[in-house]
């Protein structure tokens, strides 16, 4: 064994001189990545690097935009190794699937709107329905392979139930709202599929007082938060949860006089706060206090969501790593940040 030390010594110091033993050059300056033969290039990942950076927000530190390319890239790689494999099992997305869901994509916005979406991000409507079919093939193979394969008995959820019994003991009314703000003080980091904020006193009472008419007129409350609102909660409708009655103590008392005075499924005038914004109010539901039993509907819906979402996470990770092991995948971004200290390799 002694003997072979040597040997083995003499083998490293000629990788070492040689740069590395496993490594491959790159096919071009361009080519941040090889995934199966398959190039990503440079224009890829900056392509989403571009939609991604706020630009009405400060411009992000190379070492900041260094490591949002190499995540976006990362996630190129993820991408393009599961739609291979979506390619072997014919789960390519049809040509009607992706028209389906471009209009549905187009739909919160004017054709004007929308064009220049495209053009503040880069994007023509060829790589938007790239896009679109990579992201619907990638779901239809982890719908088969994962999601298909995910079963939640009644006794898991009787499980859950009696090992956390205690987290089904409200100890107060809860009250599940759904919020749209208006502010005049636009926030750059706030974003809503209409692009829409007020930017004075003025247009933020106008634009209250439009969304009231809509909704009066029967308009969806979700939608129009999506839309409209000028807070994070608009990406999910403006959907809070549930929140406990103790919370609305630390917020304007007119928030928590309005809220206890809803009947589920009301929703409040505007409210004009002493910050100058404006909130309108939804209750979606709410829960007197008490032990809620397993026998409870809607007990055994929220621990089998919780259940499935859990598993779900598990498996698709599970089902990546044994994916990307699989796979002959070469990352020359990352070799060139560690060659050239964190540097960001210069286009040829």
């Amino acid at each position: 064994m002694k003997r072979g030390i040597p040997f083995v010594i003499a083998a490293l110091a000629i990788c070492l001189v040689a740069g590395s033993c496993n490594k491959e050059n790159a096919p071009g300056p361009d080519v941040w990545a090889v995934v199966n033969g398959k190039e990503i290039h440079r224009e890829d990942v900056q392509r989403i690097f571009r939609t991604r950076v706020t630009p009405d927000s400060p411009a992000p530190s190379q070492e900041e935009a260094l490591s949002l390319q190499l995540s976006i890239l990362d996630e190129l790689i993820n991408s393009e190794i599961l739609l291979e494999r979506a390619s072997k099992l014919n789960l390519i997305a049809s040509d009607a699937e992706v028209d389906e869901k471009f209009t549905e994509s187009k739909s919160p916005y004017t054709e004007e709107e929308f064009q220049k979406k495209l053009q503040d991000t880069g994007l023509t409507v060829d790589d938007l329905r790239n896009e679109i079919r990579r992201q619907l093939s990638i779901q239809k193979l982890l719908n088969r392979e994962v999601v298909a394969k995910i079963s939640i008995t009644d006794e898991d959820i009787a499980d859950f139930y009696n090992k956390n019994r205690g987290q089904f003991n409200v100890p107060e009314p809860q009250y599940h709202i759904a919020q749209i703000v208006i502010t005049p003080h636009p926030d750059p980091t706030i974003h809503n599929r209409k692009s829409d904020k007020a930017t004075n006193d003025a247009e933020a009472a106008r634009k209250a007082t439009m969304l009231i008419q809509r909704l009066d007129a029967g308009a969806d409350f979700s939608e129009l938060a999506m839309d409209y609102s000028e807070d994070p909660s608009a990406s999910t409708g403006g959907d809070l949860g549930f929140q406990p009655e103790s919370s609305f103590n630390k917020s304007d008392p007119m928030l928590k006089t309005a809220v206890l005075s809803l009947k589920v499924g009301g929703i409040t005038q505007p409210i004009h706060l002493k910050s100058g914004s404006y909130i309108i109010l939804k209750l979606l539901a709410k829960e007197a206090p008490g032990q809620r039993e397993l026998n409870d509907v809607q007990v055994q819906q929220a621990i089998r969501d919780g259940l499935r979402t859990r598993k779900e996470q598990l498996l698709r990770s599970a089902y990546l790593m044994e994916a990307r092991d699989e796979a002959h995948v070469t990352n020359y971004l990352a070799q060139q940040i560690l060659e050239s200290s964190g540097k960001l390799p210069a286009s040829q």
